[in-house]
């Protein structure tokens, strides 16, 4: 198998205009790679195109739909089918530049995560991560002579640590920890997770900044406009998968996304942590339960585990309970919901920080939050595999 050749793992989903470009970067290189497409659903014409290319280095998985399956599902799918030992997780909008691929891989090693620098138009804030440079918005605006050209003139001769996409790896070293977590399915904080532990596995990150992509951003589903977005504009499906996800990450890691200025990810302590609430309700419900194991009120839960079920595959049954249920939990907190208020909601957050500066098992008060600390026991690592 030559060692020099990548599958460049693609899923979309009506976004054959973007594809277009994607595909004929990639082609662009001076090898010539594998091109896995996997076709979500789409009713495009993204089946009809890849049909007439005549490329038996472009592998193709259809999912005929309706529904889709989304990229948690798309990427695990294609890197199981990459006849590469290499593979990068590339995205229909994206445009690579000339020696994306040689850039990368001079730093590509087993072990270690090597992500090429975006290009972006000023749909998203500016980044230390990234360049922002408006070579187009739309497909229809965008021009090869002028990219690669400027391109050349963006290039530096540094790296820094950052992860994103997209980004490369063996695929050994992918399937070691498992793949995508289901748990984020269709999309949306997949990533986060995935990075996360790729970083308590020990990989190391690299992001060379002489290998470029042009990134049209967000077109797959935050602003796709077979989804009802457009540039810019968030569809309701984004807005739907990034709110529910948003929970389940905090629910798996106890915290919210954390990352320094070049995205690398930061991963405080995961505790198992109980909470026992009197005077409960389901607006207290509904705002502590993804930041804890266990959780015990007073209160009506039924309507709000019929509610939240359909947006987790974690079962709610089995983590809250009435206030009857014994806490064994290594960390119990104890609330009033009368006397519950926006600073110990703030306290709530920052809990991991609060139990290792606490530094000892043993009971305290933190605004009106009673915390005991039965066990300074950590659970982070146990999240690497699936």
């Amino acid at each position: 198998m030559d060692s020099n050749k990548i599958t460049f793992v693609i899923p979309s989903r009506n976004n054959l205009e973007f594809l277009k470009l994607a595909y004929e970067s990639i082609r662009n290189l001076d090898t010539k790679h594998e091109v896995l497409v996997l076709n979500d659903a789409s009713t495009d014409g993204t089946q009809e195109w890849i049909e007439e290319q005549n490329d038996k280095d472009l592998i193709t998985f259809h999912n005929p739909g309706p529904e889709r399956i989304g990229i948690v599902g798309m990427f695990d799918k294609g890197i199981e089918m990459a006849r590469t030992d290499i593979i990068m997780a590339f995205h229909s909008d994206m445009v690579a530049c000339k020696d994306l691929d040689k850039n990368i891989l001079k730093h590509l090693e087993k072990g270690k995560v090597v992500s090429a620098t975006r290009v972006e138009p000023p749909l998203h804030p500016d980044g230390p991560e990234k360049i922002l440079r408006n070579y187009g918005i739309e497909v229809e605006e965008f021009n090869f002579v002028t990219w690669y050209r400027e391109s050349d003139k963006l290039k530096e001769d540094r790296t820094t640590e950052g992860i994103f996409a997209p980004w490369c790896m063996y695929k050994e070293d992918f399937l070691a920890i498992g793949g995508h977590d289901e748990l984020f399915a269709p999309q949306s904080k997949e990533d986060s997770d995935l990075f996360n532990r790729f970083q308590l596995n020990g990989y190391k990150f690299i992001q060379p900044w002489d290998a470029l992509v042009y990134h049209f951003t967000s077109r797959g589903s935050r602003f796709n406009k077979h989804a009802g977005g457009a540039a810019g504009k968030n569809s309701n499906e984004w807005i739907y998968t990034t709110t529910k996800n948003a929970k389940n990450f905090i629910r798996k890691w106890g915290h919210f996304i954390m990352h320094d200025r070049f995205m690398k990810p930061i991963i405080p302590n995961k505790y198992n942590i109980g909470f026992r609430i009197k005077n409960a309700n389901k607006q207290i419900l509904q705002a502590l339960e993804p930041w804890g194991s266990c959780i015990c009120v007073d209160c009506d839960f039924a309507s709000y585990i019929l509610e939240e079920q359909p947006n987790t595959i974690i079962n709610l049954q089995d983590k809250i309970h009435s206030l009857h249920h014994t806490c064994t939990n290594d960390v119990v907190i104890e609330i009033d919901g009368k006397l519950f208020n926006n600073e110990d909601f703030q306290y709530i957050q920052k809990l991991s920080q609060i139990i290792d500066d606490s530094g000892d098992v043993g009971e305290f008060q933190l605004g009106n939050l009673f915390i005991n600390i039965k066990e300074l026991k950590t659970y982070t690592k146990d999240l690497i595999k699936l």
